[in-house]
């Protein structure tokens, strides 16, 4: 594919290189938001560097960010591929603000999003964003991202993301993306996704054929993500065993009143989760019910979790997280009192992350039992759990531990690691009185045992008396 552009010097010819059907797609997309790849190999770095450099060149003065989690990728993966395809002649680097500046008067400018870095983009201006691997960034900072698209011009303001399943950000991109479940004021005219994998992409398969059977022996689940982009492979991967074909449950109908109940609860201004847990005799725990809010004080939560417990259900106790019992700096008391005060009596959950989340994986392997099944079950109705937990990273830095990123995704799933973490019982089968044997307690037949054997003279005289 080529392009044709004129500088003060004449016209200059550009090889933007060839796209397959599938790249062409995504630069041919015009909604507000485009998503392109899925599985790797599908030649998602090479239509960013096209679709930005065509921009640049069909817009004079267009603003346009190229954003990547971490520096040293950008430069590796972007700036320099970028600076060997774009000539001289048509934009020059500048290597200390990171920026293409083209005669036209175009900018291309590369950055960096940790996650300490939101200030950095308050208040900018772009025409184009391109997130390249969108699913290592939260979705707090593709919002952050999205508010930058603005200006006076007549530019169409568009947001375009390559991505594979897995990282912190894979839920939010599922969701709008692949799923395409919107919440209000999400509209789905906005947003465009192009599948692609390694099958679509001819110039990779000519170049590397050994690139396809690399991926074909992968673990089943890695195989599937990265080979044919299945984005309910890889959700997560701090808890690979669980799977909603295990571990997923239908409602129960009736809880047994013999089992033991208990509640496990994350609690903070950005959400209040908590949990109820059911532990049959075999001392396996069945999570069949949740509840999620936003902005609520202690009382309100604790009317919450309150209300939404039927009085005929016994509590045998509640686990709570361990900051509860901080003293508040200004009223000396501490959240862990005020719960109490408001009729909710709490124990203190383990603060060792560690070690709670081993508990977890403990009751999600299989125990020996009826069917095999493991020791913790959610029932369906449970959805925030099942997709949060599902979706949990690694902490980059400790991999024994999870990432407190997307912290939205956190406080559901540290309220079930409190509860696998903490001391419970299950529940005890009461065994039924066994009645005397029938010849030892002197009644010789069922009529006997029925009715006390035959009348005798004292019951005659009360009876006629």
């Amino acid at each position: 594919m080529a392009g044709k552009y004129r500088n003060h010097s004449g016209m200059i010819s550009v090889d933007l290189g060839e796209l397959n059907p599938k790249q062409k797609l995504f630069c041919q997309a015009r909604t507000r938001y485009v998503g392109y790849g899925g599985a790797r190999g599908g030649g998602k770095s090479h239509v960013l560097r096209i679709k930005a450099f065509g921009g640049a060149l069909t817009y004079p003065g267009i603003r346009i960010l190229i954003v990547r989690r971490e520096y040293p990728e950008l430069e590796q993966t972007m700036i320099l591929p970028m600076r060997k395809l774009i000539p001289q002649e048509v934009a020059v680097y500048n290597g200390s603000m990171h920026m293409f500046f083209f005669a036209n008067g175009s900018t291309i400018k590369f950055g960096h999003y940790g996650t300490s870095d939101d200030d950095e983009y308050q208040g900018q201006e772009y025409d184009w964003i391109f997130m390249d691997e969108a699913t290592q960034f939260t979705e707090s900072q593709f919002r952050t991202l999205g508010a930058c698209l603005r200006g006076a011009t007549n530019i169409p303001r568009r947001m375009y993301l390559t991505c594979n399943p897995g990282g912190i950000g894979h839920l939010w991109v599922k969701r709008l993306f692949v799923s395409r479940q919107y919440r209000d004021g999400e509209t789905a005219e906005d947003y465009t996704f192009i599948h692609a994998t390694v099958d679509d992409n001819p110039q990779l398969l000519a170049a590397s054929p050994e690139y396809v059977q690399m991926l074909d022996l992968l673990p089943d689940n890695v195989r599937n993500a990265w080979r044919f982009g299945d984005w309910d492979a890889l959700s997560g991967s701090f808890f690979p065993e669980f799977t909603k074909k295990t571990h997923v449950m239908e409602p129960f109908w009736r809880i047994p009143a013999e089992w033991r109940k208990y509640r496990a609860f994350d609690y903070g201004l950005d959400m209040f989760a908590c949990l109820w847990i059911a532990v049959d005799f075999d001392g396996r725990c069945y999570v069949y019910r949740e509840l999620q809010q936003s902005g609520v004080i202690v009382s309100e939560a604790a009317k919450l979790m309150l209300d939404a417990t039927p009085p005929w259900e016994h509590i045998e106790f509640t686990i709570a997280p361990p900051d509860m019992w901080n003293r508040q700096k200004d009223s000396g008391r501490s959240m862990a009192e005020l719960f109490m005060e408001n009729g909710v009596g709490i124990i203190r959950g383990s603060n060792n992350r560690v070690q709670g989340w081993m508990a977890v994986k403990e009751l999600l392997k299989p125990l020996s039992g009826p069917q095999d099944r493991p020791g913790l079950l959610v029932t369906s109705n449970c959805q925030a759990l099942i997709s949060h937990i599902a979706a949990i990273q690694h902490d980059e830095k400790n991999p024994s531990d999870c990432a407190v990123q997307p912290h939205e995704i956190t406080h559901i799933c540290d309220a079930i690691r409190y509860f696998c973490v903490t001391r419970t019982l299950g529940a005890e089968r009461v065994e039924s009185p066994v009645p005397e044997d029938f010849e030892d307690s002197g009644m010789t037949d069922y009529d006997d045992e029925m009715t006390g054997g035959e009348m005798s003279e004292d019951y005659l005289e009360y009876g006629g008396g």
